[in-house]
């Protein structure tokens, strides 16, 4: 697929000394996307996409990009509540790793986080040092419970996840009032056992 002036001129003067430019994805990212998700969801780190799924959120990703135009990277902001956001889909190619790479989508997904006006961001995570690196912490799945009876239902390891939750607080007076909202509506509609099962 040929460039446009405009992408070549961002490549050119984009990249930094990695030779990587991490940028919002475009449609033509996605299937890429996809493909970078489910090489490592095969191996049981992340869930899997199928490409549908990627065009229909491909906003909410950021990507990767090297020099010769190949997605080795990318990630995504989903916002699960008026004051909360996750960052998910997080995935860097091995041919990429040790490289800042990850560091870098999470900043630029972090600093749309704070332009939407998000209170704190979540993620779900394996690679606890990583995130704590760059300000998250540790907490119970449980305060989380929209995320984890909407979205975690049709995980494999629902019943016996082993991630890690972790947090970074964006704004510390609005969390905290988040945290009693969040108690008020999160099980709406969810029967005991439901409830039970979500927050084991």
């Amino acid at each position: 697929m040929s460039k446009s002036g405009t992408d070549s001129s961002t490549r050119r003067n984009g990249h930094n000394r990695t030779g990587i430019l991490v940028r919002k994805a475009r449609l033509r990212d996605a299937e890429q996307i996809a493909h970078l998700i489910n090489h490592f969801a095969a191996q049981g780190l992340m869930l899997p996409k199928n490409i549908l799924e990627v065009y229909e959120h491909i906003r909410e990703y950021v990507v990767a990009e090297d020099e010769t135009g190949q997605v080795v990277g990318c990630g995504a902001l989903r916002l699960m509540w008026h004051d909360l956001g996750e960052i998910r889909s997080l995935a860097v190619a091995e041919t990429a790793q040790g490289r800042g790479v990850g560091r870098r989508i999470v900043e630029l997904l972090l600093e749309e986080a704070r332009e939407l006006g998000l209170a704190c961001v979540f993620a779900l995570t394996y690679q606890v040092p990583f995130f704590e690196k760059l300000g998250f912490r540790v907490v119970p799945k449980a305060i989380f419970p929209q995320k984890v009876w909407l979205d975690c239902q049709l995980c494999p390891k629902r019943l016996c996840c082993d991630e890690t939750a972790m947090i970074l607080v964006l704004d510390e007076e609005r969390t905290a009032a988040g945290f009693k909202e969040w108690a008020r509506f999160s099980f709406e509609g969810v029967g005991a056992g439901d409830k039970a099962e979500a927050v084991a």
